[in-house]
């Protein structure tokens, strides 16, 4: 049994709270356990700048903020230049998000998501993706009612979670104190059908074995699947 009550292969409570706010087109709070996130998408239609000119693909992007009172001790705000951390976070965001899109349903138009984490006890880039992927569906289908979009872009449905070596264990979505002494640290993001978009995995200490990790993402599987059936 976990500091929490749960068992090892438990997910924390989770709740998805959609038009959280008003003027975002999509916006959902996600919360797994005691981590908050404000998910917001917000539509430019026209496609990014980099992008060549014969290129027809709409874009999907992503920014992610841990907010100054987030945690224990509080960060400042990245005004002028983001850490490496946030960088990573944000392309992990956005490239997970662009797996479930088939970009060329929606041409020159640019989705942002962004992902401001309001409190956070672990698994908030994960919890990120799940509320992120649920604001992008929301602000889609007012897009295709508004006459924006001809058709839904969406393949299927995508989910993360957090998982690891704890004390010897595998357990399934870490919390904050979990993860600061797992053993092994893991993000698995799946498609609906099983398909994976990303695996991370790393031994915080000693190698572990080929087999623990077959297990461990066998289980982050099982708890992605719980996940889409809350959407």
């Amino acid at each position: 049994m976990r500091s929490d009550g749960r068992k090892n292969d438990e997910l924390r409570e989770i709740k998805f709270t959609h038009n959280f706010t008003k003027h975002a087109l999509g916006s959902v709070l996600v919360e797994f356990g005691d981590t908050k996130v404000i998910c917001t998408a917000s539509v430019d239609l026209k496609k990014p700048k980099w992008m060549n000119d014969d290129d027809n693909r709409g874009w999907v992007t992503a920014e992610y903020s841990l907010l100054p009172s987030a945690t224990n001790t509080r960060c400042r705000r990245e005004r002028e230049k983001v850490s490496g951390r946030t960088h990573e976070i944000q392309r992990l965001i956005g490239r997970s998000l662009r797996a479930c899109v088939d970009l060329e349903k929606m041409p020159h138009m640019t989705i942002t998501i962004d992902s401001d984490v309001i409190q956070a006890d672990g698994g908030t880039r994960t919890a990120s993706i799940c509320g992120g992927y649920l604001a992008l569906c929301d602000a889609i289908e007012k897009l295709i009612n508004s006459g924006d979009l001809l058709e839904n872009p969406i393949i299927e449905p995508i989910a993360a979670i957090s998982i690891g070596i704890v004390d010897g264990e595998i357990k399934l979505d870490l919390n904050y104190e979990e993860d600061s002494n797992a053993q092994v640290d893991s993000n698995v993001i799946l498609t609906k059908s099983g398909k994976i978009v990303d695996f991370q995995t790393t031994s915080e200490g000693e190698p572990y074995e080929y087999e623990k990790m077959l297990e461990l993402f066998n289980i982050a599987k099982s708890g992605i699947e719980r996940i889409i059936d809350k959407y």
